[in-house]
């Protein structure tokens, strides 16, 4: 991505000074350079900073964590006070919070920027999602909004808080893109093992919906992936892939701040669970020798299609306001002052969750900047209520046929516990009041105010 985003700045008119710690990469990178681009190779941070002009820009892409310290502390002698350091890499928050803090006590500027869109993305155009001071991303913005994917109401690319707030967004977009991944996989599972579709059959399918209201880039390249043969074996090439699925940490990060800031993201929390128990293939394999399903035959009802199509809508619609509702959470204690609305917006092109549903998120924030879930819009909230009932019957299909749907059972949960008035936790409080004196509050008594009960005994 680092080489990718490299030359997506240089075709665009602007100079850029390239190092790598492999000169090979450096030479790679500039061996794909046009003529006429202001592109130049470094050998050494001394060449890099030499280079530069004052107020320096330094751009990071290497891997999260440590790497991007190391990297740091390898410029930071070299450069001056008001040059910039750019982390353009997935790092948590809470170390873009650290380094940012650090790095203005010494008089230096540090933006945390997440950058979506894979390596394709990085090179025309990803949406980039900026964080830190305002004045360095009016400074950036030129090249930013040059570099970043375009769509019809302006380029994938704004400022989005002071502090971590660039990466904070970044991550929950990431947990939104797992539990994307997951309803995908979900709805690959039911229709190939309740339904009894062929790969060219589920591929048409895909393609089909991606013309419709779940035109998404996932949705368009599943249909891609279904339709691939196998040069070896002339399989699907789908089935010849081991089902262990890997993870970075992104994804991970969202539900443990999840738990931290106290929002419920089943269908993130879902995502990732999934891929933990995809990993444990030995375990599975074992498993399935001795612990049977339901054995139930194939379902052939025609109807079944649109239903899987939208209870993978409703179920979307619910993850993404799990995300927001994270984001909205994070920004009461921060401050960040998020605009919903316009990070929408630069989701809808270049990055990995870009899909035509963005567009109303993005006008349904416009109509309500303080809109309190997403769920309570009326055209996506009508939406999951006008068609609960397929929903419900594809979560029932799938437990009747030993599918597990993780992710889609945990958004209608979610659904049904958000629509709710009064949910069973009345009971959990009670217990705690009973083992723990925890106390608790009364239906008929203002709310904040507390009460202890003496419980019979036995």
């Amino acid at each position: 991505m680092g080489q990718n985003l490299a030359l997506n700045i240089a075709r665009n008119g602007f100079r850029i000074v390239v190092y790598n710690r492999s000169f090979d990469k450096t030479e790679a990178t500039m061996a794909r350079a046009e003529k006429g681009w202001q592109m130049i190779a470094a050998k050494t941070p001394q060449d890099v900073v030499r280079e530069l002009a004052r107020p320096r820009r330094v751009l990071l892409l290497v891997k999260a964590g440590q790497p991007v310290d190391d990297t740091i502390a390898l410029f930071l002698p070299l450069l001056e006070a008001g040059d910039m350091i750019i982390d353009a890499g997935n790092s948590h928050p809470d170390d873009t919070e650290r380094r940012s803090l650090a790095l203005q006590k010494q008089g230096f500027r540090f933006v945390g920027m997440g950058v979506s869109g894979g390596e394709e993305g990085a090179l025309w155009g990803p949406s980039l999602m900026p964080g830190g001071e305002a004045s360095a991303y009016d400074e950036l913005a030129p090249i930013l909004r040059k570099i970043a994917a375009q769509v019809a109401d302006g380029p994938c690319v704004t400022h989005i808080g002071p502090g971590a707030a660039g990466h904070f967004v970044k991550m929950v977009h990431n947990g939104i893109e797992y539990g994307d991944m997951q309803l995908i996989a979900e709805c690959f599972d039911l229709m190939q093992n309740v339904l009894g579709m062929s790969h060219d059959a589920m591929a048409k399918t895909f393609d089909q919906w991606n013309r419709g209201f779940l035109e998404s880039f996932l949705i368009e390249i599943t249909a891609r992936i279904l339709r691939e043969q196998d040069p070896d074996t002339k399989q699907p090439l789908v089935e010849m892939i081991l089902d262990k699925a890997g993870q970075k940490g992104t994804g991970r990060w969202t539900s443990e701040l999840a738990l931290r800031y106290g929002v419920a993201v089943p269908t993130m929390h879902a995502a990732v669970e999934a891929r933990c128990l995809s990993s444990q293939k030995d375990q599975r394999m074992a498993a399935s020798k001795t612990l049977t399903g339901p054995g139930t035959k194939q379902a052939t009802d025609p109807a079944l299609i649109e239903a899987i199509r939208d209870a993978l809508y409703c179920s979307k619609i619910c993850s993404y306001a799990q995300g927001l509702d994270l984001l909205a959470a994070a920004d009461a204690e921060k401050k960040w002052q998020l605009d919903m609305s316009e990070i929408a917006r630069i989701w809808k092109g270049g990055c990995i969750i870009r899909a035509r549903f963005l567009t109303s998120i993005q006008t349904a924030y416009g109509k309500q900047k303080q809109l309190k879930s997403l769920l309570l819009d009326p055209e996506l909230g009508g939406f999951l209520v006008q068609n609960q009932a397929k929903w419900r019957r594809v979560v029932s299909l799938a437990a009747e046929h030993g599918v597990p749907v993780l992710a889609m059972g945990g958004s209608l949960s979610y659904f049904d516990s958000f629509r709710r008035a009064r949910l069973p936790q009345n009971l959990t409080q009670a217990q705690r009041d009973l083992f723990g004196a925890h106390t608790f509050e009364r239906t008929d008594q203002p709310a904040g105010v507390f009460f202890h009960h003496e419980w019979r005994s036995q």
